[in-house]
């Protein structure tokens, strides 16, 4: 990557997401589990916000599958989260690189795409998962400079990726994109997160269509309430995280790694015959897909 910094502001006096994870008490569980079956040997992928959380119990799962992982994230420093990921492939036999910077910058967007060209030479896999959320109670309560914040990281950040990466995709690529339950359920006091989830689901649908001539796969995977320092870092209400997860007919949050295999399944030849699909681990919410 360049030297030249690639960030956008944060909002003003609000801690900058995900959060570290290292700083968890209660951390979320990434590892995989089960063996793997090198569904994706010889494969490259990206796979962003993979410091912590989903994005990293997804490069771990990929990594003992055979892949060669691009950690994408945002920090304004080097991050021990990230370096931990890296770490993580790397324990499975898989080279790893680490990508710092702000995806809401296309420039930023476009480095991703050539430093992994430069150092592996292909990209076979799009797994796009940062994101952030700001809740708030009321409509009137959700500044511009939030509004613009979160739809830059969360769908602009997508679609500056996605056309950075599809001229160096091939037959037999396949992009996953993390959508939510709050777009299929709603979700009152995130208003702003919720209408970029749609916004994701429909690029989603509309993308695989795109680009379903080139044997490119395009689908998605709507998390419920799962446990990640998104959330107790600003991505909840300080005063509702007691229960957070408990509303599911599981009555708990889920765990990164219950997330992970929905987004190997796509990504990998077993789901050779679905594009323009969304899963849903979601501890047993009913909705439509």
């Amino acid at each position: 990557m360049s030297d030249k910094q690639h960030f956008i502001e944060p909002i003003d006096e609000e801690p900058r997401m995900p959060g570290s994870e290292a700083d968890m008490d209660d951390k979320p569980e990434w590892r995989p589990r089960y063996a793997g079956s090198d569904r994706l040997t010889g494969k490259t992928a990206i796979v962003t916000g993979a410091d912590s959380g989903i994005g990293r119990a997804v490069a771990a799962l990929f990594a003992r599958e055979g892949a060669d992982i691009a950690i994408v994230y945002y920090a304004e420093e080097e991050s021990e989260d990230a370096r931990r990921s890296k770490q993580i492939v790397e324990e499975e036999g898989r080279k790893a690189i680490l990508l710092r910077g702000d995806l809401g910058d296309s420039e930023f967007a476009r480095d991703v795409v050539q430093q992994v060209m430069d150092e592996f030479g292909q990209l076979d896999l799009l797994i796009n998962i940062a994101g952030e959320q700001h809740p708030d109670y009321n409509l009137e309560d959700i500044t511009e400079e939030q509004l613009r914040r979160t739809f830059q990281s969360n769908i602009f950040s997508m679609f500056f990726l996605t056309q950075a990466a599809l001229p160096h995709m091939k037959k037999g690529a396949a992009i996953v994109n993390c959508t939510s339950v709050t777009m299929y359920q709603g979700q009152p006091i995130l208003l702003d997160y919720s209408s970029t989830k749609g916004a994701i689901t429909a690029f989603t649908r509309s993308l695989s269509q795109n680009v379903m001539d080139r044997g490119i796969r395009v689908n998605a995977v709507a998390p419920g309430p799962i446990w990640t320092p998104l959330n107790p870092y600003g991505g909840q209400p300080p005063e509702e995280m007691d229960d957070f997860g408990e509303d599911t007919p599981m009555g708990r949050p889920g765990q990164p790694n219950e997330v992970a295999p929905s987004f190997l399944f796509l990504a990998c030849e077993d789901a050779s015959y679905m594009s323009g699909q969304v899963l849903h681990p979601n501890g047993g919410m009913i909705v439509q897909s």
